[in-house]
């Protein structure tokens, strides 16, 4: 069994007494000179008020008696060395200090031959670790084992005892490099909270099988949730971890996890198993693989395999929003290879698409079986750029049209810049051919369509002052032309393709699909004009503001299935505001409106706060015209000394529910942490659940309890934990 993290620090206290003693030899040396001179090695230099020959064996100092070494230094009120035996006596005020560790005890008695004797109650601290305790006694049994009895371990300051570790016996084995622990207790605040009849663990950094520390929460789905992990240490390089879960409302989940790091192959292979849920009536599983193989310095290959039993699976089990939101699981092989001037690739990929309602099934996305692709790049005379794009693909899926599709896209373009603009032609040929399957209205298709871009911009600056504060401001005007004739593609079916959603970045790209499926017709003409306002001596950008918009010369033919073509001849207005307006203040907007008719279709309002640690308060509203109306507000923020208080409303208008709640509170005690946080989340259409989290942390030793720590930082932007704060060990 595996000790907590820290309680090795224990250790220290008895490697260092055999260090003192080893080759002890005693000379008069007042000014100590020899003592940084000898080195570890080197004799033991001592002083005192008296030093004295009570017999032809025996060495006596007493009175404010020193002993040092080259990084040592010894203390007590008395001393006896015998000459004849070995052995070394010392009473009174015993102290030993090195960098890393400080021991007082009673007394002393060591044979330097076999290293056998005792230590009685010593008491340490670990100026690094912050950690100190004390025992009984010290048994050594040779120059590489020795037992503590009685021994206490804790980070908390003198006088403090909110938390110690207790054991009735420690044995230390330095040949082996482990410890031994028997009747371990962990108390908290006076009242024990985790005991073991035994463990053992390692005495530095190297990882050992064992025991790691329980986590324990509740939620509305799965009742009382209790998870204790097993770390299996099989070789430097490759390790397990077994780690069943009992749900009280479920049953036992069983779950593990392998990792590896070979000089060519890497791997984090994760499997779970529910028997006999106890809700749903049936077992439950999950798989999570992920392999990469190193060919050569140039090549790889790999594979990702993601799989669960059922659609509910991660809404019933998980509370993390990136999880329970997950709808296509990736299962795929590939290998690629990247070169100078060429690269290419070769997979195979299929999806698991989970389903949130039976009323609105969401379709699962076409197989590829396989996919190769290849690209090159050169640079030509004259600084002209030759690029081209290739791609074959088999599209396989159980209820669609099916088939394969080859794409090349080879370009030339002409990069001229200088410090104040640039100018950059591009001519492309996307060419494609299909060949599709006995269902479709047409087998074999094929699509030519010539792609003319020119993309332009300038950047004017000028300097000025405000409120004595030097700042720079830029002017930058950018024009995007393309050019891309109609061709009909109405029989060619959406294998991977779909509409980007409109935005300042799409506005600059060739085509407003994505996938190869769909190529634009356009004779388009995109605007746009950013001014940054920035801090001349510190660079920081105080303010960016962005306008732009499309313009089109020619009306829409090519659509996706389903979708009518534009009826304007221009795009929304986009418009974006941030920066850091002051020192504690951030804001980040967004405006897409309608010049047509007059309206807002989409608005992303942000804004942060943050005027120290532990401080951050984050507001959020986002609107999309008849889809989506959210306000997110969250934060972080000190109640009282020491207390700290968190929180998270996510709620959408148009739904009238609740997408996430969070509420938290946490505690630093100076050598502990404690920290508990509700939490409600929106898992399905008509569908929540309720978590409660509570955790203990000791510093230096580790954390105990449900984990909320993943949680707080997706949920409240900003948040740190209190010893950060208060930067506590």
């Amino acid at each position: 069994m595996s000790i907590l993290p820290g309680f090795a620090f224990v250790v220290l206290l008895l490697s260092t007494w055999g260090a003192a003693a080893d080759g002890l030899a005693l000379k008069k040396d007042v000014e100590l000179r020899g003592s940084a001179a000898a080195g570890q090695e080197g004799p033991l230099f001592l002083t005192a008020d008296r030093i004295q020959s009570t017999a032809p064996d025996i060495i006596e100092a007493d009175g404010r008696v020193e002993a040092r070494r080259a990084g040592q230094n010894f203390f007590a009120d008395w001393l006896r060395y015998d000459t004849r035996l070995e052995s070394v006596d010392a009473r009174g005020a015993v102290r030993m200090e090195q960098a890393d560790l400080i021991v007082d005890g009673e007394s002393l008695k060591l044979s330097l031959t076999d290293y056998t004797g005792e230590l009685i109650s010593p008491v340490y601290a670990l100026p690094v670790q912050k950690g100190r305790g004390n025992a009984s006694r010290v048994d050594f049994a040779s120059r590489e084992r020795f037992n503590l009895s009685d021994a206490t371990y804790t980070t908390c300051p003198v006088d403090d005892e909110d938390w110690f570790l207790k054991v009735d016996s420690l044995d230390i084995d330095q040949g082996r490099n482990v410890g031994t622990a028997r009747n371990a207790s962990l108390r908290f605040l006076g009242v024990p909270i985790l005991y073991t009849p035994w463990m053992d663990f390692p005495l530095d950094d190297q990882r050992k099988s064992g025991i790691l520390a329980p986590t324990f929460g509740t939620t509305e789905r799965s009742g009382l949730d209790i998870l204790v992990p097993y770390y299996l240490n099989l070789a430097p390089n490759y390790d397990a971890t077994l780690y069943p879960r009992l749900l009280s409302k479920r049953g036992v989940q069983l779950g593990a996890e392998v990792r590896y790091l070979l000089p060519e192959l890497s791997g984090t292979n994760r499997m779970e198993y529910l028997p006999n849920d106890n809700q749903a009536n049936r077992s439950r599983w999950s798989l999570n693989l992920q392999n990469s193989f190193s060919i050569n310095a140039n090549t790889r290959a790999g594979m990702h395999f993601d799989r669960v039993s059922d659609d509910d699976y991660f809404r019933d089990l998980s509370n993390l929003i990136s999880i329970t939101s997950l709808t296509h699981l990736n299962h795929e092989a590939w290998i690629s290879t990247q070169h100078n001037t060429w690269n290419a690739d070769l997979r195979v990929q299929g999806f698991q698409t989970l389903q949130d309602s039976t009323a609105a099934p969401i379709v699962e996305p076409y197989a590829r079986l396989p996919q190769a692709r290849f690209g090159m790049a050169q640079t030509l005379p004259g600084g002209i750029e030759f690029r081209m794009n290739t791609e074959a693909t088999r599209f396989a899926h159980p209820t669609q049209v099916e088939g394969t599709r080859l794409l090349a896209y080879p370009t030339l373009r002409l990069p001229l810049s200088n410090a104040f603009g640039f100018l950059t032609p591009q001519l492309g040929w996307h060419a494609s051919y299909y060949t599709l399957d006995d269902t479709a209205a047409k087998r074999n298709i094929s699509r030519n369509v010539p792609i003319l871009s020119l993309d332009s911009g300038v950047t004017f600056d000028r300097p000025f002052e405000f409120r004595g504060e030097r700042y720079t401001q830029t002017l930058e005007p950018r024009a995007y032309y393309v050019y891309a004739p109609y061709r009909d593609q109405s029989a060619i079916p959406v294998f991977d393709s779909g509409q980007l959603d409109f935005s300042y970045a799409q506005m600059f790209t060739e085509n407003q699909f994505v996938g190869g499926d769909r190529i634009n017709d356009a004779n388009q003409l995109t605007v746009a004009v950013t001014s940054r306002f920035t801090e001349a001596d510190s660079g920081l950008e105080r303010l960016q503001v962005t306008l732009g918009q499309r313009y089109y010369f020619s009306a829409q033919e090519v659509t996706l299935p389903g979708v009518a073509p534009r009826t304007n001849n221009a795009t929304d207005l986009l418009a974006a505001i941030s920066g850091q307006i002051t020192r504690d203040w951030r804001i980040d907007t967004a405006w897409q409106f309608d010049t047509q008719n007059g309206i807002t279709v989409r608005q992303n309002l942000g804004a942060s706060y943050r005027p120290g640690p532990g401080r951050a308060l984050n507001f959020g509203y986002r609107f999309i015209d008849q889809t989506t109306e959210q306000v997110d507000v969250s934060g972080q923020w000190p109640l009282a000394p020491r207390w700290y208080g968190m929180f998270r409303y996510n709620y959408s208008f148009q739904d009238d529910k609740l997408v996430e709640g969070l509420a938290g509170l946490e505690y630093n005690g100076g050598c502990w942490a404690v920290r508990g946080v509700f939490q409600r989340l929106a898992t399905k259409e008509n569908q929540s659940t309720d978590a409660f989290f509570i955790q203990l942390e000791l510093s230096g030793m580790g954390r105990i309890g449900a984990n909320p720590l993943d949680v707080l930082k997706q949920s409240v932007p900003g948040y740190r934990t209190s010893n950060d704060i208060l930067q506590t060990p």
